[in-house]
């Protein structure tokens, strides 16, 4: 019932609310209409996310299905025959899918554990110091190569550390042999790191940035009063009031565990060779889309974001039993 109903009785009267849980569908509807009224422009700002989403991320995982398909491109959804896990059992059999998983797991594990620290450690350094003009110079200094592409950030790293090179030029001066650090699939891996870190560091400060300056500055002047140190101020203030950051930061990249740059690796893949620079990205390109096994491809794929749904999921229940509050 929408109103308040009085029921009378010879010993009392009795006032019944409504209650708002079995309100009518009818009901809701016009809540709804008034809301969106009401915020209509709020709204408005929403839908061309709302429509990226819908267009780039929810309409094309009816593509998932070819996972379990024979898919034939020419034949299409409706005309492929299904084959049910025949892809998986073939992928998990692929000794190249067995290499490809592991050099994903290894570059993966270097950039959680040296990527991702970086720019903490690097906003933590810079609030340290005292001089805002040499804080904003160098803020702007590590800010720029984030703007740039792979394409320019290998071409730049090519000039340096490649075999015609600065630093080749450099041995063949000293008469030492030429050094190629680009075409070294030994130290691949960590190359691909350092890339990361010199790309990306600078911007990953703006987050760590914005959580150190949302901490009460009566905090830091306490402690200076009793006596802490900066070293301490850091450990005991600033460290404890971005943590919720960090692990909100670090649970989204678990999420991506397996993703880890693929423009990056292709761009270099030539030069160190398959075995040292092949991932689940690229595989999933070199297997699917240019060699034609769209099922693989598939099946791979969606391995890839099965897992890091479970891995986001894993990571936010444990950071909630650990008492931070966590995505969601």
């Amino acid at each position: 019932m929408d109103r308040e109903t009085v029921v009378t009785h010879p010993d009392a009267t009795t006032l019944i609310r409504p209650n708002p849980q079995s309100s009518p569908p009818s009901g809701r509807i016009r809540r709804l209409a008034h809301a969106l009224r009401q915020h209509k422009v709020i709204y408005l700002l929403l839908l061309p996310g709302m429509l990226y989403f819908l267009a780039f991320h929810y309409l094309p995982l009816a593509g998932v299905s070819i996972a379990f398909m024979d898919y034939s491109p020419f034949l299409g959804l409706s005309g492929s025959t299904w084959s049910g896990l025949d892809n998986f059992a073939k992928l998990f059999d692929d000794p190249e899918f067995v290499g490809t998983v592991r050099n994903t797991l290894i570059i993966s594990f270097l950039q959680i554990a040296f990527a991702f620290p970086a720019p903490i450690l690097l906003a933590l350094l810079l609030n340290s110091l005292l001089s805002e003009r040499v804080k904003r110079m160098v803020q702007a200094v590590v800010y720029l190569p984030h703007f740039l592409s792979w394409v320019i950030v290998i071409a730049v790293w090519q000039q340096v550390l490649g075999g015609a090179g600065a630093l080749a030029d450099l041995f063949q001066r000293l008469g030492l042999d030429g050094v190629n650090v680009m075409a070294n699939a030994e130290t691949f891996k960590i190359l691909l790191t350092s890339q990361v870190i010199w790309k990306d560091v600078g911007w990953g400060t703006i987050i760590f940035f914005a959580a150190i300056a949302s901490i009460p500055t009566q905090l830091y002047e306490s402690a200076a009063v009793d006596g802490a140190g900066s070293l301490r101020r850091t450990w005991h203030i600033t460290l404890p009031g971005i943590l919720p950051v960090i692990v909100l930061l670090l649970i989204l990249r678990l999420g991506n565990v397996l993703s880890v740059g693929f423009e990056q690796i292709l761009l270099q893949q030539p030069s160190v060779g398959g075995e040292a620079a092949q991932v689940l990205d690229t595989f999933v390109y070199f297997r699917g889309v240019l060699g034609g096994d769209w099922g693989i491809g598939a099946a791979a794929g969606l391995l890839k974001g099965a897992i890091g749904t479970l891995l986001i999921v894993a990571a936010n229940r444990i950071a909630r039993r650990t008492g931070s509050e966590g995505l969601f």
